[in-house]
């Protein structure tokens, strides 16, 4: 299953929870599942349904207890030592990363040292961990994205006054396709930036698919003339291949320690990239190199290029946008003798499917029960032709 994130009232947290919500998503569900794998209670979740535009849509307020700040580097362990799934905990941190990334290069500190503020409570960690968790607990498999509706006037903030958008959601929303809006109000929120600018692999007009349902999610002021709204639009590629186009960023390596490229492919695949290559090549006077590859959503383009500028010793890089076909996929939640354990099921254009084990799960039962990733791995596939049900019934 696909999802199109239709912004034309802008993005925030509250919101893409509401159409979250709207779809299906259980708020009590949530808050248990949230307070049970991140260890944190001082907050609860409670939805309203209200009319925006004449158009129903779910409103969701966060409801805190515990008004602690925290920096980033209290955020980034709060979830790495959580017992969230491997994409939920990849995700909001991903999230949080472009945050801190953003108030670091605007304020001039290092990342770790971020005081994100108003954005630095409960309320934020449930907008973005919880988003997460949605996306995987509906089994929507991919997003796309309409451009991003801005807003315009002044927002107050901690810093103070701010012009809109805010600096820290244009700094994230880098290379994303924006437009301006006469709504003196901050549409987009830097959470909200931050939740789209990780999910969505393209931002295009609606992408062909068999429509399913819509979720919409309210944010708290009502406009004249438009619905204050962010549509979830869900539903099934149309056939079992896809077209997913995409970009090639790749880039000769022969000046650096070999060490330094496995650190920089977990740092691309963290922020985004679908695929990272390393091809052994021979350069200029016959010197042994690298081809460093990545393949990425158009979106990511950008702050993936400035990564690997960053992170590695090279000097140029080149980018080139590529054709893609995919089959179709589905998170499925296999039965093993050792529990549950998520899956992907591939539909090949025969019809028949194939089973491929999510392997952060299956290392994750591996290490918790002490033995070879190897058994987990054959148990998903023993039991995958008769798997329990699929991801977006749970």
């Amino acid at each position: 299953m696909i999802a199109y994130f239709d912004c034309f009232s802008g993005i925030s947290g509250d919101m893409t929870l509401g159409a979250l919500m709207d779809l299906g998503i259980s708020p009590g569900w949530l808050a248990h599942h949230l307070k049970s794998t991140l260890g944190i209670t001082g907050f609860d979740i409670t939805v309203e349904t209200v009319e925006r535009g004449g158009i129903r849509g779910k409103k969701v307020d966060v409801i805190v207890t515990d008004s602690a700040e925290r920096n980033y580097a209290r955020i980034r362990s709060i979830i790495e030592r959580s017992t969230l799934s491997g994409f939920a905990a990849q995700t909001s941190l991903a999230m949080f990363q472009k945050l801190a990334a953003a108030e670091a290069a605007i304020h001039g500190c290092p990342e770790d040292e971020v005081h994100f503020h108003e954005l630095g409570g409960v309320d934020a960690i449930v907008d973005m961990v919880g988003t997460a968790v949605c996306i995987e607990q509906l089994g929507i498999e991919a997003v796309f994205s309409s451009r991003v509706a801005l807003g315009s006037g002044m927002v107050q903030c901690a810093h103070g006054r701010l012009p809109v958008p805010a600096p820290a959601t244009l700094k994230i929303l880098s290379g994303i396709p924006v437009y301006g809006s006469d709504i003196a109000c901050e549409l987009t929120t830097p959470t909200g930036a931050a939740i789209i600018a990780t999910l969505a692999r393209a931002f295009e007009p609606v992408p062909d698919m068999v429509a399913g349902n819509a979720g919409y999610g309210a944010g708290r002021r009502d406009f004249p003339g438009q619905p204050n709204l962010l549509r979830i639009i869900t539903g099934d590629p149309v056939g079992s291949i896809s077209d997913d186009p995409v970009e090639v960023i790749e880039t000769s390596i022969d000046d650096m320690n070999p060490e330094v490229f496995g650190f920089l492919t977990d740092k691309l695949f963290d922020a985004g990239a679908l695929d990272v290559c390393l091809f052994p090549v021979y350069m200029k006077k016959g010197r042994p190199g690298t081809l460093l590859q990545v393949l990425c959503p158009r979106a990511k383009r950008t702050a993936l290029s400035h990564m690997i500028l960053t992170e590695s010793s090279a000097a140029g890089l080149r980018h080139y946008p590529v054709g893609r076909q995919v089959l179709k996929r589905e998170t499925v939640f296999v039965p093993t003798p050792f529990g549950e354990i998520s899956a992907r099921r591939m539909t090949a254009p025969d019809g028949s499917a194939r089973i491929a084990p999510e392997f952060e799960d299956c290392k994750k039962v591996a290490l918790s029960m002490n033995i070879p990733i190897r058994e987990v791995y054959e148990a998903v596939i023993k039991n995958g032709a008769a798997f329990s049900r699929p991801g977006n019934d749970t």
